[in-house]
Parts: C-alpha cells; sequence; structure tokens
C-alpha cells in the first residue's frame, strides 16, 4: 500500500476525561501505519486534561486546542476539523481506543474502493460491558442515501470513534453553527451530513476500534434522556434545523422527478434487502406529488424488486445489517423546510 497518496488526520474530542485520555492518544500514536497528524481538541475541561495533553505535546504529529469555554462535542469537532491538513479524516472519542491494526486497514479499504467517501467499522465494547457489535459479517456496500435520509430521517453510521470520511465530504458538513443543539451526539452531524451531501457509505465489518463503556457514557447510560424526557421530540426539530443548514449551505435543492431519483438511489446498493425496498416505496407512495411519475415509480419499483430477486444479489434474510439505524420519522418536506 502506498500511504504516501492520503495523508491522514485523527481528531479527538475531549472533555473531563482525562482518565482514559492518555490511552486514547497512546492507541492513534501507535497504529502500524502512523497518522500524519493527530489533533486533540480539549473542551475547556475542569480535571488534568490539559495536563495530560501537554506531555503528548513534543512529538511531532501532535497538535492540541486547548478552548478557553465548554461548547460542547459539535464545537470540538468542528475546531479539529479546520486545523486538520489530511485527506481522509478519523474521529475518535477521548475515552475510546483503536486497535494497532485499525488506521491501516481502513486505508487498504479507501485505497480498494476509491468510490468510498465514508467507513464506518464494527467494534467491541468494553469496560462496564464487554461485547462485539458486528452489524454484518461482511464489507457492505451501503450505497448512497441522499433521499432516504432526506424524506425519512434514516441515520447510517456508527459511534464517533468507528467513523471516517474524506475531506472533500466532511468540508460540505463542518463546521456547523448550531453548537448548542449538539453538545452531545454530534455524530449526527456527521452521520445525516455526509448523506445528505452525497457521500457513498462503507461498512468495514472488522472490529478494530474499542468503546469504554463506563458510568459517564451519556448516551450509551441514557443520562440525558433520564434528565429530559422530551430529548427525542427536540432532538427531531434539531435534525430539522440542521438539515436546512446543510442543504442551504450546499445549495441544494429537491429533486423535481422525485420517484425516479429514489429509484436510482436504491440502485446504488448492490446487495438490497426488503427492508430496503420497502422505505423507498414509502417514500414515493408518501412524497411524490405528482399522481403519473408516483404510479410509475411503484410499477418500476416491484419491477426492480422482481429483477433483483431473480438475480440472487436480493438478501432475503432480514439479518442485523440495519441495527446501526435509527427509527426513521417520517416527516414531509414541508415540515423540514420551515
Amino acid at each position: 500500500m502506498d500511504k504516501n497518496k492520503i495523508k491522514t488526520s485523527c481528531l479527538i474530542n475531549n472533555y473531563n476525561y482525562a482518565e482514559f485520555l492518555s490511552e486514547a492518544i497512546d492507541s492513534a500514536l501507535n497504529q502500524t501505519v502512523k497518522f500524519d497528524e493527530i489533533i486533540i481538541v480539549d473542551d475547556a475541561s475542569t480535571d488534568n486534561s490539559a495536563e495530560v495533553i501537554t506531555k503528548f505535546s513534543q512529538l511531532a504529529n501532535v497538535k492540541y486546542i486547548l478552548k478557553e469555554k465548554n461548547e460542547g462535542q459539535l464545537s470540538s469537532l468542528n475546531e479539529g476539523f479546520l486545523a486538520a491538513t489530511g485527506n481522509i479524516i478519523f474521529f475518535l472519542d477521548a475515552d475510546d481506543i483503536y486497535e494497532p491494526q485499525y488506521l491501516e486497514t481502513a486505508l487498504n479499504f479507501y485505497n480498494t474502493r476509491s468510490e468510498c467517501d465514508f467507513l464506518f467499522c464494527a467494534y467491541k465494547k468494553f469496560g462496564a460491558v464487554e461485547e462485539t457489535f458486528q452489524a454484518d459479517a461482511l464489507d457492505l456496500d451501503l450505497g448512497y442515501s441522499v433521499i432516504r435520509t432526506l424524506y425519512s430521517g434514516e441515520w447510517i453510521g456508527s459511534i464517533t470513534s468507528t467513523l471516517s470520511m474524506r475531506k472533500e465530504i466532511i468540508r460540505k458538513v463542518l463546521p456547523i453553527p448550531h453548537i448548542e443543539d449538539w453538545r452531545v451526539r454530534a455524530d449526527d452531524c456527521l452521520v445525516w451530513g455526509a448523506s445528505l451531501v452525497g457521500a457513498k457509505k462503507f461498512y468495514m465489518s472488522k472490529p478494530l476500534v474499542m468503546y469504554r463503556i463506563h458510568q459517564n457514557n451519556q448516551y450509551h447510560n441514557k443520562k440525558f434522556l433520564d434528565i429530559d424526557n422530551n430529548y427525542e421530540y427536540k432532538r427531531f426539530w434539531k435534525r430539522n434545523s440542521l438539515f436546512n443548514y446543510i442543504l442551504q449551505k450546499n445549495n441544494f435543492s429537491l429533486p423535481l422527478l422525485l420517484a425516479f431519483t429514489s429509484l436510482n438511489e436504491l440502485k446504488t446498493i448492490p446487495c438490497p434487502q426488503v427492508g430496503d425496498f420497502i422505505l423507498y416505496l414509502k417514500i414515493i407512495f408518501l412524497f411524490e406529488r405528482n399522481l403519473f411519475w408516483k404510479t410509475k415509480g411503484i410499477v418500476f419499483l416491484f419491477s426492480y424488486f422482481l429483477k433483483t430477486l431473480m438475480s440472487g444479489k436480493f438478501k432475503m434474510a432480514i439479518n442485523n445489517v440495519k441495527s446501526w439505524i435509527n427509527p426513521p420519522y417520517f416527516v414531509p418536506w414541508k415540515k423540514i423546510a420551515r
């Protein structure tokens, strides 16, 4: 593998994880193929995180940003992205760990699949819980997901530390000014944003990231859900605001022929499942306004379903491959756009 063709950046975001931070940084440093740069963003921690970070400051490929004000995870991702110079950017939460072969394996994946814009991998939970989360035993080409994300809010990705994407994709998403909306779960912005700007997504089946489970895991322990019973409702509106911002930033508009575009997007998935056909059928039925194209789109969809079934490319068994996807919210564009 000619690693010189691709420059890599690792963005580590941290807030009050001093007890785990050294381990995370070491895991990024000790890769079998080295990161060109590691950028640590500390979100004004009140523990001794700054002291931990400065211990690594003499290393040539380590940069750090010590923020003066705590503004949340999205703010840290914004800062890290603006400082990054890599062609592919990798994300790591300060309490998680990369396996030593992670970067080398991911770069091999990007090199052999030049169309890959966005990659996420299986992972292992460790700490308070130990198990492997492997959505599928095989690597998967998930195709494009602009329509399915825009019209159904589908979330195709995984936890922050498993994500990487090409810089030409992420610059269409970050920086995002709505930092108060995404003080936590800012990986939503990366996952949804990449879909909206036309990233082709892939899943890597090797579990090469270690996701630490501990008492301060807000999302895993559902702490913020316990505090705010209206969290999902508020997140729904934050998502709509995020979608509007990204679409306006990139001067995107709705497709004129939704049924036709939906079918073409479905065809970018090499081995679609039953759920994929059902989702696009719902989108065409609910949101295609032209009755002629709605009818024609549904007929074409069923025709493609039968053709795929006969070709042997269709995955009959509904396995765990969709378990990384959040429950969809079907919301007409007019509601999203307000």
